[in-house]
């Protein structure tokens, strides 16, 4: 491949030069002093020559691209000095380019707008032997390049492969050089906690859309923005489905199958399935789903039509003096459509369905204790439990091998990508059930510490509403019901079934009230704590 230039290698009489330097990377320009070496180089070269430097142009970009900021604003220098050329001196051939193609291109602007390319390095010239070196040597830089390229990947497949992220750090980590390891990401705060805590709430049920994250997120105003200051939606779905966050590492780009990361997850691998599952809809979602919850109608959304079984909606009347707030149903044809129900009226009688749920302290104590038991003999069978999943992983481990035998002797593609996505489902199992190993033993905290705030709950759930506050009243919309009450004009609320722990606190009640034998009523009665007085 030959250059077509008009290169001056004669005597030019130029007395003018400009610098040009080059570094691949921003990270360079500031670690680095590459940048600083080239110059230097190159002005002890103009002044051996007897060259005036009158600027320098800088660029932190990589030699493979032949458009770059500096060499532009340089090359327009150069076309207002026509008349007068310029000598653009280099430190050596891979700071013009690292790549044939724009070498050749930028060789070809420079003379064009009439500079003249010097080096330290090499001699450019107009000759055939001159433009075989020359070329020979770009080709050389290309190759170191795209060799340096794939040792790099190389390295970080390597690094990947040991459990280690390579790339840069995201929200809610950093990076930090740790002995024996090299550089490992850690929890940077505030934002670890404030990420722990959205991947939580949403996987628990406790947002209920990711719509709920953003909004939660929207109320922090250190939590980054784009430039018009918003949070995308996409930005919460990226990373709420980022196993990196569960303390895993995958490059699909790389075809890296999921892996455990040497680095500490913000959550649970179990509770990351959990927030798939929800997102893919496989997850059966126990709480009602609230949509277009108001600050003025908490019901909203929530409260269903007794005639029809619609959601109620909600709005301002306007009356002569002041306006009114309303519930309604909004669904044609049923015998509720267009009746307003005073919204005093229907969440009045809502706070009386919370306080019913409220126990007494004889039978919160029972539930307590009850509690406490079934806390106490989960610890105890924890040996006997971890025996059952190591069971279960060898079981995954042969159905893994049953797969991959079938690979190697399946000929159609679609029926080899159904065996690697099963495999990566089995893969993904087995995490589960090691990291359900791994927290079987002695619990972090005590039952006391675990469960206080769930026990004040219990113990009086209308609190939390009578508080006033938006995301404590949602909570207790989440927590006291498995399903959406229903309310009639006229009728007021059927009854409305409660979640599964109120349904074993009337439970209890019922067998305290009727006097049923302990023994008949419950297994290890003997065992729970005697109810207060």
């Amino acid at each position: 491949m030959s250059l077509m230039l008009n290169s001056n290698t004669k005597p030019h009489g130029a007395t003018k030069a400009v610098v040009y330097a080059r570094v691949s990377s921003v990270k360079q320009t500031i670690k680095g002093d590459g940048l600083n070496s080239q110059i230097t180089r190159c002005g002890e070269y103009a002044k051996y020559k007897g060259y005036e430097i009158v600027d320098v142009f800088k660029d932190d970009i990589s030699g493979g691209k032949a458009t770059r900021p500096a060499m532009q604003e340089m090359l327009s220098f150069l076309r207002t000095k026509r008349r007068n050329p310029h000598v653009v001196i280099i430190d050596d051939i891979s700071r013009l380019a690292r790549g044939i193609e724009a070498h050749i291109q930028l060789r070809s602007a420079i003379a064009s707008a009439s500079g003249i390319l010097e080096s330290p390095s090499i001699e450019f010239g107009d000759d055939s032997d001159s433009q075989l070196v020359e070329n020979l040597l770009a080709v050389v830089s290309q190759h170191q390049r795209q060799k340096n390229g794939e040792q790099t990947k190389n390295r970080m497949l390597a690094r990947a492969m040991n459990g280690y992220w390579v790339f840069p750090a995201p929200l809610g980590y950093r990076y930090e050089q740790t002995a024996g390891q090299g550089k490992l990401l850690v929890r940077h705060e505030p934002m670890a906690s404030i990420l722990e805590e959205a991947l939580k709430g949403f996987a628990s049920g406790r947002f209920e859309t990711q719509a709920e994250v953003l909004h939660y997120l929207d109320k922090l105003p250190h939590f980054p923005r784009d430039r018009k200051g918003i949070i995308r939606h996409q930005r919460i779905k990226d990373f709420l489905t980022n196993p990196l966050y569960a303390g895993m590492v995958h490059v699909p780009n790389w075809d890296l199958p999921m892996r455990k990361g040497k680095h500490e997850g913000l959550i649970s691998f179990q509770a990351f399935k959990k927030i798939q599952d929800r997102i893919e809809g496989r997850a059966k979602v126990q709480a009602p789903v609230r949509k277009n919850i108001s600050k003025d109608f908490t019901l909203r959304g929530f409260v269903t039509c007794g005639n029809c079984e619609n959601i109620l909606t909600s709005c301002w009347a306007k009356g002569r003096s002041k306006k009114y707030a309303y519930y309604h149903c909004r669904t044609k044809g049923c015998e509720s459509y267009g009746k307003s129900i005073r919204r005093n009226q229907l969440e009045g009688e809502f706070e009386e369905i919370l306080e019913a749920l409220t126990p007494s302290k004889k039978l919160f104590a029972v539930a307590r204790s009850m509690f406490k038991e079934l806390w106490d003999h989960r610890i105890s069978s924890h040996k006997d439990h971890a025996k059952a999943l190591r069971k279960q992983i060898v079981e995954t481990d042969k159905a893994i091998e049953g797969l991959l035998t079938r690979i190697v002797d399946a000929d159609s593609t679609t029926v080899i990508k159904a065996y690697e996505k099963r495999i990566s489902e089995l893969e993904a199992g087995k995490f589960v059930l090691a990291e359900q190993i791994s927290n079987l033993g002695k619990p972090k905290k005590a039952f006391e510490e675990t469960f206080r705030t769930a026990m004040e709950f219990i113990a009086n759930p209308s609190n939390l509403w009578v508080s006033g506050i938006q995301e404590h009243r949602q909570m207790v919309l989440k927590l006291a019901f498995a399903k959406r009450p229903t309310y009639t004009k006229g009728h007021g609320f059927r009854t409305a079934k409660p979640s599964k722990v109120f349904e074993v606190i009337q439970g209890l009640s019922e067998i305290l009230e009727n006097n049923v034998s302990s023994k008949k009523a419950m297994a290890h009665w003997g065992g729970f704590e005697p109810p207060t007085p």
